[in-house]
């Protein structure tokens, strides 16, 4: 009997883009809320602790049985929230059959700065619907649905621009270009802005660029450059929700990072990447929370009664997109009633 339970839960487990899509959103929840409590205190560590655990304790509470794919890193890394652990109220009982990424606290100078952009994010799949992507930096670039089949990774940085304009029926000069503000980007600045197109600038956060390059209406029509490949992953998994195209290839230049990719499962370190290769997942789940303010999503807002919530859920399969503002009472609101800021 206790077997025939355990099933039926593992059935109900299976439903990723149902009930689950909003298990996972009190899951990124949790985790903003905590990082929010740090935000603009200096500590970027402090932060990240205080997201990765809110998110592992939340994660307590979901009823499935998953693995992380994508995490905090390895075990002997990290405490909890680690590549290989199982996390969902029924580990132990099952077998994991769902794959979670995630990301506490995307931006965590972001969150230490009070700047904006800081999300707490993850994105959930059947098994082997994620890449297991190594900790290693990945050549991107993603753009909205129009673009689908019109980026190459080879091309030069002015041919792709043309064919981006080509698919937006824009000129280059109407494009805005999100380029993460590092060194290594000098050239591939210096590239864009020859070929007339504009530049904004981000300290961290190419993960939600990436999403915002998706949305028509942003104002931002492509993201370009070098960051991580976990984030990578995470922004493929959100584009296959939004239909979005990406061309992405690992850099793997050393000989460490390629005995750990390879144990990781990447054959060819070379091969360029869609979004449907970093997440081949038939369901998706893609979660965030807003920890401070940004152009996709509001920060935490906390006043005397709780504090207030700001939201994305997305799911492939079904199509949707829905944007959450919710409301958290900890305590009694009196007779002056419920203030939300």
């Amino acid at each position: 009997m206790f077997d025939v339970a355990l099933r039926e839960l593992a059935s109900v487990a299976t439903e990723i883009e149902g009930q689950l899509s909003l298990e996972f959103v009190h899951v990124v929840e949790h985790a903003a809320v905590a990082a929010a409590r740090t935000m603009g205190q200096g500590d970027r560590k402090a932060a990240d602790y205080a997201a990765v655990e809110a998110m592992r304790a939340a994660f307590d509470d979901v009823p499935i049985s998953a693995e992380i794919v994508i995490g905090e890193g390895e075990r002997d890394e990290a405490p909890m929230l680690f590549i290989g652990e199982q996390v969902g109220a029924h580990q132990g009982y099952l077998d994991p059959d769902i794959d979670i990424a995630v990301d506490p606290l995307e931006g965590t100078n972001l969150c230490a700065t009070g700047a904006p952009n800081a999300i707490a994010v993850l994105a959930a799949s059947e098994r082997g619907g994620l890449l297991h992507a190594p900790d290693c930096y990945m050549e991107k670039i993603m753009a909205g649905p129009s673009c689908r089949g019109a980026l190459d990774i080879d091309a030069s940085v002015k041919d792709n621009l043309h064919a981006i304009a080509r698919c937006l029926d824009r000129h280059i000069q109407d494009l805005v270009v999100i380029v993460l503000d590092r060194p290594r980007h000098q050239t591939l600045i210096d590239e864009i802005r020859a070929a007339g197109a504009r530049i904004r600038l981000i300290g961290d956060g190419d993960l939600t660029a990436g999403i915002t390059a998706a949305v028509r209406g942003a104002g931002v029509h492509a993201v370009m450059g070098i960051g991580g490949a976990p984030e990578g992953v995470l922004a493929a998994a959100a584009l296959r929700c939004l239909h979005g195209e990406m061309v992405a290839r690992l850099v793997v230049n050393t000989p460490e990072l390629r005995e750990r990719a390879e144990s990781m499962g990447v054959r060819d370190p070379d091969r360029i990447y869609r979004a449907d290769d970093l997440a081949p997942g038939h369901k998706i789940v893609f979660a965030a929370c807003g920890v401070t303010g940004g152009a996709l999503l509001e920060g935490v807002r906390f006043f005397g009664e709780g504090y207030r919530t700001h939201s994305i859920v997305m799911t492939r399969a079904s199509n949707k997109v829905r944007f959450i503002d919710a409301v958290h009472l900890t305590g009694d609101p009196g007779p002056q009633g419920i203030r939300l800021n």
